[in-house]
């Protein structure tokens, strides 16, 4: 058995709209096509690639009024701590953050040449954006040098 890649993760939601808006506005992503449970939720779309028709369900998005995890009995689902993405276009990312006034901080990692976004979710899920590509990295190193400067 070989597991080869993240195919989606779920958000229970007390806010759908709220969080429809999130995926839409600070990832890019977009709703589609979902099946017809008996509870509400949205399928957040990838931009779709070549080839692709419709792009990737990377977000499940599952409306959470209270009755749904009493009628599911599922309890917590643990101590998730976050969310990472494969990511470019880092200078978009700092425009379409600032407009929207989204809270983000960043890191270089050390020895790996890769720039980190963390964001938060409106439910609280922090996701991770890794910049492997030079010239993101260039720019995430000047946003940090500019961001710390502003600071001291």
């Amino acid at each position: 058995m070989g597991i080869e890649q993240l195919d989606h993760y779920s958000i229970r939601t007390p806010d759908l709209a709220r969080a429809m808006r999130f995926y839409e506005d600070v990832l890019g992503f977009h709703p589609g096509p979902r099946p017809p449970f008996n509870f509400a939720g949205a399928w957040m779309y990838t931009a779709p690639a070549a080839g692709e028709h419709a792009g990737r369900a990377i977000v499940h998005l599952i409306h959470d009024d209270g009755a749904l995890r009493a009628a599911n009995c599922t309890g917590s689902t643990g101590a998730l701590d976050h969310i990472a993405f494969a990511a470019s276009s880092i200078g978009a990312l700092h425009t379409r953050l600032e407009r929207l006034g989204v809270v983000f901080r960043e890191r270089m990692v050390p020895k790996l040449g890769l720039h980190q976004v963390f964001i938060k979710d409106p439910d609280g899920v922090t996701i991770e954006l890794n910049y492997a590509d030079p010239d993101d990295i260039a720019v995430g190193q000047h946003s940090l040098e500019r961001r710390s400067a502003a600071v001291g």
